[in-house]
């Protein structure tokens, strides 16, 4: 495979994402089953009002707030999610709807499990390099999805991200200097029609699903850009647990010492297609003129998407304009096992 250029060079306009506000501390899991522990601390965990498309909404607006532009400027919405309210009734007009973008808009809704946003990121930056629009919303957004006493229930949470791209210009606030994807048919993780839960195949999750797919799509974008680890600033990995991206950002050789701490650790649970967007968003919050950032997502099922983006100028102007996504992680209100079963519809009146 070729290393995925655009023919116009095609940067971020605008970002913004959302963090629901109840969380559920691993502990409250250990006292109903019986766990001894988790590596996470705590996830985030929606509220009754909300789910994977109001996440999106809240995205969407906080992006288009820091774009600075018209809503109906925006010729393409286009919502990952493996969360969707509706088995048939797509997620992205609904967003285009709220942000006020209707009618002169194409949106579609993306599946690929938790890359599910980072495909949209690759159709929308397409999008605009060919000109058929002028700006392309991507978003990935999810709520959580575990079983009952398995392990995703400690790491499966709730939240995304929104990114509207655009020609670049200088108030582009970060460009793409290209992207690379890495798929295999790899059966990790799955969900049947009408089934309510997903399974994950143990054996298949790490060494030949994760890991073979990340640092595949890390590989192959850095080596087809002539980089090594040491010329990003910044470096985010999908996130399913604690311990992954830090053990694929060793194997890429980004040696803790030798970068800036770019590397995202969740600290309210993997957010499924949000979970890279989101890590990214909270990267270019901090992110300084000049800093190459490399984004890897990583979907079951299984598949990678890789991006180069390069930070300009404008990334300083109004950072204060939209809440970081630190401030949604300090946002908390915590609530009890039986309350949190209540509000994903496992008990009802």
């Amino acid at each position: 495979m070729m290393i995925m250029r655009t023919d116009s060079t095609v940067g971020i306009a605008g970002y913004g994402a959302y963090i629901p506000m109840n969380r559920l501390k691993a502990s409250e899991v250990n006292r109903v089953w019986g766990g001894f522990g988790a590596p996470i601390e705590e996830k985030s965990v929606t509220a009754m009002d909300e789910d994977a498309v109001t996440i999106a909404v809240e995205c969407a607006r906080y992006a288009v707030n820091r774009a600075d532009i018209r809503p109906e400027e925006i010729g393409a919405i286009h919502v990952g999610t493996e969360s969707k309210p509706y088995a048939v009734k797509p997620c992205g007009t609904i967003v285009a709807e709220a942000i006020g973008a209707t009618p002169n808009v194409t949106a579609a809704d993306y599946e690929f499990a938790c890359k599910a946003g980072t495909e949209a990121f690759q159709t929308c930056i397409a999008l605009v390099s060919s000109g058929m629009v002028k700006y392309a919303m991507a978003i990935g957004a999810d709520t959580a999805q575990g079983r009952p006493a398995d392990a995703l229930e400690y790491t499966a949470a709730c939240g995304g991200a929104a990114y509207i791209f655009g020609l670049r210009s200088d108030r582009t606030l970060a460009y793409l200097e290209g992207s690379w994807s890495y798929v295999t048919d790899t059966p990790d993780f799955w969900r049947r029609g009408r089934e309510m839960y997903p399974r994950h195949g143990n054996r298949f999750t790490g060494k030949p699903a994760y890991f073979q797919h990340v640092v595949g799509a890390a590989k192959g974008l850095m080596g087809e850009l002539g980089y090594e680890a040491g010329d990003f600033a910044y470096a985010v990995f999908h996130q399913p647990n604690v311990k992954f991206p830090i053990k694929v950002a060793k194997t890429l050789g980004f040696g803790m010492d030798s970068i800036k701490p770019g590397l995202v650790v969740p600290t309210v649970g993997n957010t499924y297609a949000g979970s890279t967007p989101l890590g990214l968003a909270a990267t270019l919050d901090v992110a300084e003129p000049g800093d190459r950032i490399l984004a890897v997502s990583y979907g079951s099922g299984a598949g990678s998407d890789a991006f180069s983006f390069v930070v300009q100028d404008a990334i300083t102007n109004g950072r204060d304009i939209d809440p970081p996504v630190s401030a949604f992680i300090t946002r908390k209100r915590y609530v009890d096992y039986s309350e949190y079963l209540k509000l994903r519809g496992q008990i009802l009146r």
